[in-house]
């Protein structure tokens, strides 16, 4: 019977970074998936890396993760061949109205390097207050795809379709998971499945399934930065996609698109950019990011010897992706980790790991 190091249970860009940073340390590594690899929250995201507007805990962590996504792109593109469109054209970012309600918390001193109008021609208002936000966007669909044959280049095992109902341990310490197919063994255990990951018994964290509808549309030469503005936020691929998204919903695990939701945005993304009247819309999808109580994420050891938890990363999943991996993986092995984690430690919600409730 074949066992491994390490369990990484959940698909997603974390799990996968994860898979490879283990496998970096010579650690056998099985990742579990429910479906297909890189097909929920990470299919689904937009890829705009923003690390400007984080919870003051979370600020110096996201940073961090930004500043190594040049080498962490590089790496997976080499190692795949696969191109995930990093550009880093910057954003132009339309404040609120209203400062006292406008989240991004900058200051008038990201002014634009030209006019409006010569940045983006396509915008409509050309007087409109903007900022310059010196940030980055990638494709997460490709960087998923490339992490994933990645990780099956350097050898992680890959179990797809697989349901975990429960962790198995022996004598108070982890020895594997059970799914719905067969046990596997591993004497340690990471939870890195994203908005289910408060369902996988002995343990329950309070993550919770925060919906996002979207859509694309296809704009060649509409837009070359990333455009935030309070009603929506317009990101444009190399390949002349533009996405339009997003929706903010406690909806359970429902991800079905709902047309007037869509026709909403895409009308808010008309009325920014009228060029995009003409464009044909391409698709329109939802998906569920991993949300907890204190829009923090979930990092480290469990009060189970040997399950840790790598979840909750919310809207920020695709930005933190090589941070956390590299971080997991030093603690996951026994290494001091370079960064201090102890505030996104599962420990801060025990309570609701003992007497919490499963989710659906």
């Amino acid at each position: 019977m074949k066992a491994w190091d390490i369990i990484i249970v959940g698909g997603g860009i974390i799990g996968l970074s994860l898979s490879l940073g283990l496998r970096k340390r010579g650690m056998r590594v099985l990742l579990v998936e429910r479906g297909e690899p890189a097909r929920e929250a990470s299919h689904a995201a937009a890829g705009m890396l923003v690390d400007s507007e984080m919870p003051p805990l979370l600020e110096a962590f996201a940073s961090d993760s930004a500043r190594m996504y040049p080498e962490f792109v590089h790496e997976l593109q080499d190692e795949s061949g696969i191109d995930v469109d990093l550009r880093d054209q910057g954003t132009l970012l339309f404040p609120a109205a209203d400062p006292v309600h406008d989240p991004t918390g900058l200051s008038p001193n990201h002014a634009l390097p030209a006019s409006l109008r010569e940045l983006e021609p396509a915008v409509a208002d050309a007087d409109r207050q903007a900022l310059f936000l010196p940030e980055r966007s990638v494709d997460p669909r490709a960087l998923s795809a490339a992490a994933l044959k990645a990780a099956r280049h350097r050898g992680v095992d890959i179990s797809s379709g697989s349901v975990v109902r429960n962790v198995l341990e022996s004598q108070g310490r982890v020895e594997g998971v059970k799914t719905d197919r067969a046990d596997y063994y591993a004497p340690i255990v990471v939870n890195c499945a994203g908005a289910w990951a408060g369902q996988l018994p002995p343990l329950q964290f309070p993550t919770r399934p925060v919906k996002g509808q979207m859509l694309s549309v296809a704009g060649r030469d509409l837009l070359r930065h990333v455009i935030r503005a309070p009603e929506v936020y317009l990101v444009p691929r190399s390949d002349g996609r533009i996405l339009i998204g997003s929706t903010l919903e406690e909806a359970g695990y429902d991800k079905r698109v709902d047309a007037d939701v869509i026709h909403r945005m895409h009308a808010a993304a008309v009325a920014l950019c009228p060029s995009l009247a003409r464009a044909r819309l391409l698709e329109a999808w939802a998906g569920l990011r991993p949300g907890t109580p204190d829009g923090l994420p979930l990092l480290g050891p469990t009060s189970k010897p040997g399950y840790f938890v790598a979840a909750g990363h919310f809207r920020d999943g695709i930005l933190l992706a090589p941070v956390t991996a590299k971080v997991m993986a030093q603690v996951v092995t026994g290494v001091k980790p370079e960064h201090e984690i102890a505030s996104f430690s599962p420990a801060r919600f025990a309570a609701f790991a003992q007497f919490g409730t499963q989710g659906p």
